[in-house]
């Protein structure tokens, strides 16, 4: 469900899988890829356009840049931005099954991915009207600042 990155030649061990498959940001590990929640994708695009670098985000969400390759965070909200320019949101929630593809169908969908899908959502949502709220209490504390 979502754009894997590749590692070439690089094989990731059973314990850096285990490790990573600990992360909440990780929807499916192998050997070779890994494949990010949509979520995640969502946040890091969001951070990204809030000025946070990419290692930043990729740090911040719990990776290790040595594990997963220093240039990978740059490589994946490159194409994340341009999915999401394409596509909108939808793009990076659906299966991307090569160039083109309109993604697995939802009712193939199990109700469990469903479910997580949604509540991963309800996170992502929380998290932005957090954010909101202390940017709201900021721009209030500079303006009574300022008189």
């Amino acid at each position: 469900m979502g754009n894997r990155w590749s590692t070439g030649e690089q094989r990731f061990s059973e314990s850096q899988i285990r490790q990573m498959e600990d992360n909440t940001n990780v929807l499916h590990i192998t050997e070779r890829s890994i494949a990010y929640q949509p979520t995640f994708k969502l946040a890091a695009l969001k951070a990204y356009q809030e000025g946070k670098t990419p290692a930043e985000i990729f740090r911040e969400a719990g990776f290790n840049l040595d594990m997963i390759g220093r240039e990978n965070p740059n490589r994946c909200l490159k194409r994340w931005r341009r999915t999401f320019a394409s596509q909108g949101e939808a793009g990076l929630l659906e299966e991307q099954r090569g160039k083109g593809s309109t993604g697995r169908p939802a009712a193939e969908q199990s109700m469990e991915k469903k479910l997580a899908q949604a509540e991963a959502r309800i996170k992502l949502l929380e998290a932005e009207n957090d954010f909101l709220k202390k940017l709201e209490a900021l721009e209030r504390q500079a303006q009574q600042n300022q008189r």
